[in-house]
């Protein structure tokens, strides 16, 4: 007699509704279309995703639980802020385990094969710039760090990364236009290539490091000239 647990097709219709909902919430927020302090019911949602409050209630509660929004009782829910203290931090943390992840990479010195992803973004982010679409740029230059980070091949070192994404994506959304444009992050990601191609594990690290304290100054100044409090 089979005593396994079986999934019924009832069930796997509701995951795979909560997962819609909490995908598309998420995004919303993360490209900054719910800006920090946007606030909703959970109907409200549930009317503009085209789905019943249930799937939608279960995906902001996940939500909730990542910080991304603060759930409140018969106020529905309100998108949270990430404060410049918060952001100056992540990139530490972001700064390090990268840089731990490029040091980690250049000792292994992948071949050319290997490194393709990295060029491949790297290029992409040229030819973005030279468009004039910073759209384009701006996800080019996150598959290139989460290739990298991916690449080093430490799945807890990866996770902690990917922990701390998506506050650091929502704030750069937001200045992106605001900063200068980024020809110096294309030039460090083509250096910090050469770096693992040769096995310079030291310099991986030194390149990445300085490379995610210049975006944090740039971040941070943005902050300071617009007198934000939150992004």
């Amino acid at each position: 007699m089979n005593t396994k647990p079986t999934t019924t097709a009832a069930g796997a219709d509701t995951t795979t509704l909560v997962d819609g909902a909490y995908q598309a919430i998420r995004r919303r927020i993360l490209d900054n279309v719910w800006a920090p302090g946007y606030q909703a019911m959970e109907q409200e949602i549930a009317l503009q995703l085209g789905m019943s409050r249930t799937p939608v209630h279960e995906a902001l509660m996940r939500l909730h639980g990542e910080g991304l929004i603060e759930v409140i009782p018969r106020r529905g829910m309100r998108v949270l802020p990430v404060s410049p203290t918060a952001m100056r931090e992540i990139y530490e943390i972001l700064g390090a385990l990268e840089s731990a992840a490029a040091e980690s990479l250049a000792r292994r010195k992948p071949d050319a094969a290997e490194l393709q992803p990295l060029v491949e973004a790297t290029e992409t982010m040229a030819a973005a710039l030279q468009a004039n679409d910073l759209d384009a740029w701006a996800r080019a230059d996150e598959s290139f760090h989460a290739q990298l980070v991916t690449m080093a091949g430490n799945k807890l070192l990866a996770d902690a990364v990917f922990n701390h994404w998506d506050r650091a994506h929502r704030a750069r959304m937001v200045s992106l236009r605001l900063r200068p444009v980024p020809h110096n992050s294309t030039q460090e990601h083509m250096e910090l290539v050469e770096r693992i191609r040769e096995g310079d594990a030291e310099g991986a690290a030194r390149v990445n490091l300085e490379h995610r304290r210049r975006a944090s100054r740039e971040l941070l100044a943005i902050f300071e000239h617009y007198r934000f409090q939150h992004l």
